[in-house]
């Protein structure tokens, strides 16, 4: 079993930061992330996994600060990239993945930067390649409006093209340094990308030595069609909001198939849906902890949550008790969207029960019991082919991954489902996913 701390602070549950023993300020507190990127790591997990979104969500709809009143955690924090710098000096053994747009970067600066955290952690970089879905985002870059899903796909295609060519700039061997001829590169293992595109002309080559890992582990979190199909052809790593597990199957084995007509090895693309846990000693406590957070939850806020993915739909208008309509196409999460429709019509959910079911997990699995009974789950996930392992997602911070780690790890320990130690020094290691070869080097 796989497991990725999914550092969404100060918490994925929207009003998780204002419980008792939260610290809210772990969003912009550096010692904070060392303290939780530490507790990950004495858990063995294969990696920590920062979300990233350039812009305040919420703020384009609003005309001014004055009506800005958002209630929700996840509003200001360290540039996650940087963190990750940060982090592989504090940190031996864990992988280090954040964010980066192809929407809102280009595709040079984002090649140099993984492969500079690749080098400065010693091989435990990745890139969760994404295409935006906050709409907030489009202000900041100079576009009145955020560019189509389609479209949006398109350059993120092209985009990892780039991106990974520039990985292959240099062959292993290539900076020789050789004092006495002077001669500091073998020019025959130097590569110019030369890319020519609808999105990118890219020249090359980039100024870096090839990663340890030869490139980043890339992972994507698109689960609609285009998300899938991008997913298959350059993912390791998929994160996907999956809560019923015949979906969950049916997805993963969808995955898979579309890697193998891509030509890759199925077993080499980890699916990893998120889960969220509240753990008690007993059932009693943890259900005791999940209504104390629940009564923490605004409903207007978590109805502001569900309003962002119901396209031109002004959810407001319609009566809470009412069950969630069908939502007209939106151009931010689709695959969300249809996500939240599908379980809406399978557990018969009102509206109001929908926005609080995404105000608490983000759309995720949530898991509430003894460390043994969210072990049954994910043991049963795994089994039933189902997921390659889970992205964890934590309330808020820092006291419910400690308790992941001190309770529920040592019980997939028990079971032989989970490391004891870690193996290996890298995340390529960790995840059991083979260096790629240099595109350019002779066979």
């Amino acid at each position: 079993m796989h497991l990725a701390a999914f550092l969404f602070t100060p918490g994925s549950h929207s009003s998780g930061w204002r419980h008792p023993d939260a610290i809210p300020e772990c969003d912009m507190d550096f010692a904070q992330y060392v303290r939780i990127a530490q507790a990950a790591e004495r858990g063995k997990l294969d990696t920590i996994f920062f979300q990233d979104t350039v812009a305040v969500n919420g703020s384009a709809a609003l005309d001014g600060v004055s009506r800005f009143r958002p209630k929700q955690g996840r509003q200001a924090y360290l540039e996650p990239t940087t963190l990750l710098a940060a982090l592989a000096t504090v940190t031996s053994r864990i992988g280090l993945i954040a964010t980066a747009t192809t929407t809102y970067n280009e595709p040079y600066n984002i090649a140099r930067r993984f492969a500079s955290i690749d080098h400065i952690s010693g091989g435990r970089a990745g890139w969760n390649l994404v295409t935006s879905q906050i709409e907030d985002e489009a202000g900041n870059f100079g576009a009145d409006h955020h560019m189509q899903h389609a479209l949006r796909y398109e350059r993120a295609e092209e985009f990892y093209d780039v991106v990974a060519g520039l990985w292959d700039s240099f062959e292993d061997g290539a900076l020789i340094r050789d004092k006495a001829s002077g001669d500091y590169i073998d020019p025959a293992k130097l590569h110019f990308l030369d890319h020519r595109g609808r999105h990118f002309t890219v020249r090359g080559p980039l100024n870096m030595a090839r990663c340890p890992q030869g490139r980043p582990i890339v992972s994507q979190a698109g689960s609609s069609d285009a998300g899938m199909e991008l997913a298959a052809r350059t993912a390791d790593l998929v994160f996907t909001a999956q809560s019923d597990m015949s979906e969950a199957q049916a997805f993963a084995a969808d995955l898979k198939a579309r890697a193998a007509r891509h030509g890759r090895d199925p077993a080499h693309v980890k699916v990893m849906p998120g889960l969220m846990t509240i753990i008690g000693r007993t059932e009693a406590e943890a259900q005791q902890k999940y209504e104390a957070l629940q009564r923490l939850l605004d409903d207007a806020n978590a109805m502001r949550l569900l309003a962002r993915l119901c396209g031109d739909l002004d959810i407001h208008s319609l009566p809470p008790d009412a069950p969630l309509p069908e939502l007209p196409p939106s151009n931010a999460a689709k695959a969300r969207q249809r996500h939240l429709m599908e379980k809406a019509k399978r557990e018969d959910l009102s509206i109001i029960q929908v926005a609080r079911y995404l105000g608490t997990s983000l759309g995720h699995q949530l898991l509430v019991g003894t460390p043994a009974r969210i072990a049954d789950s994910m043991e049963a996930w795994l089994r039933e082919g189902a997921c390659d392992g889970f992205t964890l997602m934590f309330p808020y911070y820092p006291t419910p991954l400690e308790d992941f780690v001190a309770l529920v790890v040592p019980e997939l320990q028990r079971r032989g489902l989970f490391r004891t130690e870690y193996r290996g020094h890298t995340l390529r290691e960790h995840l059991g996913i083979p260096v790629p070869p240099n595109r350019f080097a002779a066979d």
